[in-house]
């Protein structure tokens, strides 16, 4: 029984008795049978027509509210119910219906904003981004995608990734580089997979990115700053070379000579041969960096190390704090110069103020912290210590540093600078696994 045929019931079965007695007391009373008829015909209609206002009063404010949530539901949003009094529960209820309208208007335009940006956002990535449902089916690409596919998107969506190329995109770990041929280009692709929902169902989220693109990028990058380098330092060298080539050449022509003109010619070609061989020194400092071979491991003792370096500097007496016995596996030869240069430039920094240079390390579980130590004048205010050929010295090749690192690196470590925390300073730290 619905709720409308439920109340028509109620409302009828309430006013029963009531129609009932009033039959009683026509039939025995003493009435003509016109009369009792024609009473029991009124009675019985407005019986029956208060049971239907009845229905009517109560069914089609719950119709009406019916409707509006239907609107809502469907995003209508310029819908109002009339009615809405907060003193009446039934006007309460329309009112509480109204004052969801805008909370939902925002929640949907938000929603349908975010969804349009999000949109924009892959369609102009560049970066191919699939989405595939837990079928394996295609629900979504980006223009990246369609080339990559070298398909239009309405021939992809729907179809099954693994019919369209994207088979080993959703096998295996879920971020890694694939060699494998696209229709659209081949080549080395970094894969990220990761899983979201939509509409409450679990999707895929496929991202391929062109490694070779990177590389290139950062190659040509690397290049720039080399031939700026390059370019800088040789003309640093060629124009005083040239400069004075042409003085001497005019001294040359002059007639007579004067008296000094010997001495200007000792000056003059001492002055090129200290540029020619800054010149051939930054050269094969360059070379130094380029070729450096892959360590030889050996077992090698922290402490014997240490000491061993420390005695070669003769400009200060560099102070030792031991550590805990260590022991690692590294090409000792290449250990030697880096930490060589770490201590030639603690000295050369600590010379400038008349303090000292002190080395020390630790060991963090399978980490070892060797620490060289000056009171210097700390570190310039710049992000280019580790850049090639850059230096705050004089007579400086900027090499130093940058051939440190590459050590470093090459046993798996690292190497960094900061100014220190405690004192005036820098402190230079390499890390390495034992």
């Amino acid at each position: 029984m619905s709720h409308d045929v439920r109340v028509v019931a109620l409302v009828l079965a309430g006013g029963l008795p009531a129609v009932l007695t009033v039959f009683l007391l026509l039939i025995l009373g003493d009435h003509a049978s016109r009369v009792v008829w024609t009473v029991g015909g009124l009675v019985t209609f407005a019986w029956i027509a208060a049971a239907v206002a009845v229905r009517a009063r109560v069914v089609r404010p719950l119709q009406t509210l019916a409707n509006l949530l239907a609107a809502l539901r469907e995003g209508d949003y310029s819908i109002r119910a009339r009615g809405a009094d907060l003193d009446d529960p039934l006007g309460l209820a329309f009112a509480e219906v109204n004052a969801l309208r805008e909370p939902l208007r925002a929640q949907r335009l938000g929603a349908v904003e975010a969804i349009a940006l999000l949109q924009r956002v892959m369609a102009e990535v560049d970066v191919a981004m699939f989405a595939v449902d837990s079928a394996g089916v295609l629900r979504l690409v980006n223009r990246a995608g369609e080339r990559l596919l070298g398909r239009a998107a309405d021939e992809l969506l729907g179809r099954r990734a693994a019919d369209v190329g994207l088979g080993e995109c959703l096998e295996g770990e879920a971020r890694r580089v694939l060699d494998t041929t696209f229709p659209g280009d081949d080549g080395r692709w970094e894969l990220r997979r990761s899983g979201f929902r939509q509409g409450g169902a679990p999707m895929q989220l496929i991202v391929l990115s062109d490694v070779r693109r990177v590389l290139r990028e950062e190659e040509r990058r690397a290049w720039q700053r080399l031939v700026r380098v390059l370019s800088h330092e040789i003309n640093n060298s060629l124009a005083p070379i040239q400069s004075l080539a042409g003085s001497l050449r005019a001294l040359l022509s002059r007639t007579p000579r004067p008296a000094d003109a010997e001495d200007d010619l000792a000056r003059g070609l001492a002055v090129i041969g200290g540029r020619a061989e800054s010149l051939g020194r930054f050269m094969r400092s360059y070379a130094r960096m380029a070729k450096l071979p892959a360590p030889v491991l050996a077992p090698v003792n922290v402490g014997e190390w240490v000491d061993r370096v420390a005695q070669l500097e003769k400009r200060l007496s560099v102070k030792v704090h031991p550590g805990p016995p260590v022991t690692l596996s590294a090409d000792g030869d290449q250990l030697d110069q880096l930490l060589i240069n770490l201590v030639s430039n603690a000295v050369d920094a600590a010379s400038e103020t008349g303090g000292g240079v002190t080395l020390e390390w630790e060991r963090h579980n399978d980490t070892l912290v060797l620490s060289v130590i000056d009171d210097g004048p700390g570190l310039p205010a710049s992000a280019n210590l580790f850049t090639p050929f850059f230096t705050t010295k004089r007579n400086g090749t900027g090499i130093g540093l940058v051939l440190s690192r590459q050590i470093a690196e090459a046993h798996g470590g690292t190497l960094s600078l900061e100014n220190r925390s405690d004192a005036r300073g820098c402190v230079a730290r390499l890390r390495v696994r034992i």
